[in-house]
């Protein structure tokens, strides 16, 4: 099964997908409105704070898209002991200004990340820590509201990315399976047998077709599958995601199907304010559909094992600098991004272990270099010693001698709002690291 890139699109729009095939099918108006009103709007712009990444490119549009399973209702036997909403997908789709190109970037679940102090929906704040990137939408949901969870959320994607989020979208699993019911159920062609329990799936290998519960896991299966990974889910999620969207359109002329499909998509389906709703999805649909299939890109956030960092994190992955860092800027500054460069960029990763680091304390507080030192050494870093800095400072810089930028950028890509510069005189190999009022060494990833 090969995918094609307008079909993921439009899978994750489903919302503007109801209405694309509810034109062509010709129904009622009546439907129409049904199919609008199963829509649900959040209300997230007083959950989101005042401290946000700038819009560098106005006219274009950043759409956070978040696979959720609460464990409310049909979802309880996912994941025992979790009492908050979880999010098994999440991706950013970037429309650009001129609507000629658009790129869907996917972030691992796993991503070890900074995550945001969030309202909890509870009358409290949670505090912000590093964790998995998925565990923003499980905090902002903690009350059981999608608004708090996708809030969350963006707030961590925001800082972690530099990229201004203009909409989100959030599907439900329960509507996913329903969708997949309503048509009748997608083959899958297994090379071998899937007996995962977690999944709560057992396939035999070969073509077949799954519903019900055997589609929900055939999703969420992960450990029996492949190389366990959650890179790996991701790619089997896209190629269920294609399929399911290539048997929709076929359905066009079965009214039955086709209705039960809308009803579990739009059911399923949460957005912000301002897209909530056929009309506004429909508008987003036909911005998608009129680019040229060579012109959207799919990419996942460029990233290794955080294993190779701490030997002791077999579970994560760190997003890999500088690559990650030029993708975010590109997307920011609304720039087509070079799948194929950035790919061939980032096979050759950097890792923390490889930057030696002179630290020296720009703070005028006893005690900052040996901190910031500790830190940086449990999060993989060679530190090759720490001194004072000749003057006070409140930035902290990453300076670098000619040919370590890659250094010093995997370096700042660790700490909150440091930046790397080159210094005409260094030497040495090393990168020097000046800690500024600004670096809290709690911060350091």
């Amino acid at each position: 099964m090969r995918l094609t890139r307008r079909g993921r699109i439009l899978v994750w729009t489903v919302g503007a997908l109801a209405v694309l095939v509810l034109g062509v099918a010709g129904v009622g108006a009546w439907v129409y409105q049904d199919l609008d009103d199963n829509i649900s709007a959040a209300d997230i712009d007083d959950k989101l704070g005042g401290d946000r990444p700038a819009n560098l490119s106005p006219g274009s549009k950043n759409i956070l898209v978040v696979g959720s399973d609460s464990r409310a209702g049909g979802n309880a036997k996912y994941g025992k002991g979790l009492t908050t909403m979880q999010s098994d997908t999440l991706m950013v789709m970037h429309v650009p200004a001129n609507r000629k190109w658009a790129t869907v970037v996917s972030f691992p679940r796993d991503s070890w990340v900074r995550i945001s102090a969030c309202d909890k929906g509870d009358r409290s704040t949670s505090a912000p820590h590093h964790a998995k990137i998925n565990e923003a939408f499980a905090i902002g949901g903690t009350s059981g509201k999608v608004d708090g969870a996708a809030a969350c959320t963006i707030r961590t994607v925001e800082a972690n990315t530099g990229l201004r989020i203009d909409h989100f979208m959030s599907v439900d699993f329960q509507g996913f399976k329903g969708m997949v019911n309503a048509l009748g159920g997608i083959e899958v062609c297994p090379e071998q047998a899937i007996h995962d329990e977690k999944a709560h799936l057992d396939l035999e290998a070969g073509c077949q077709t799954v519903k019900d519960e055997d589609a929900l896991g055939y999703v969420r299966a992960r450990y029996s599958v492949g190389d366990g990974s959650d890179l790996g889910r991701i790619g089997r999620q896209q190629e269920f995601m294609q399929a399911l969207a290539d048997k929709a359109q076929s359905k066009l002329t079965s009214p039955n199907a086709l209705y039960g499909f809308l009803q579990s998509a739009t059911k399923s389906l949460t957005t912000d304010e301002d897209l909530a709703g056929i009309k506004p999805l429909y508008g987003l649909a036909s911005e998608v559909k009129g680019i040229p299939s060579d012109r959207l890109t799919f990419l996942t956030v460029p990233n290794y094992p955080r294993e190779a960092d701490v030997a002791t994190d077999k579970a994560n992955v760190v997003w890999q600098y500088p690559q990650a860092g030029t993708l975010f800027a590109s997307l920011a500054q609304d720039k087509e991004v070079d799948k194929k460069e950035l790919q061939a960029a980032a096979e050759d990763p950097v890792y923390a272990s490889s930057v030696r680091v002179q630290v020296l304390n720009g703070t005028g507080v006893p005690g900052r270099a040996a901190a910031v030192a500790t830190k940086l050494r449990e999060a993989g870093f060679t530190v090759v010693g720490t001194g004072n800095a000749a003057r006070t400072t409140r930035t902290t810089t990453a300076s670098y001698p000619q040919g370590m930028g890659a250094q010093a950028k995997v370096l700042a890509s660790r700490l909150s709002e440091a930046r790397a510069t080159q210094e005409a005189d260094a030497t040495g190999g090393v990168v020097t690291l000046a800690v500024g009022t600004d670096l809290d060494p709690d911060d350091i990833l």
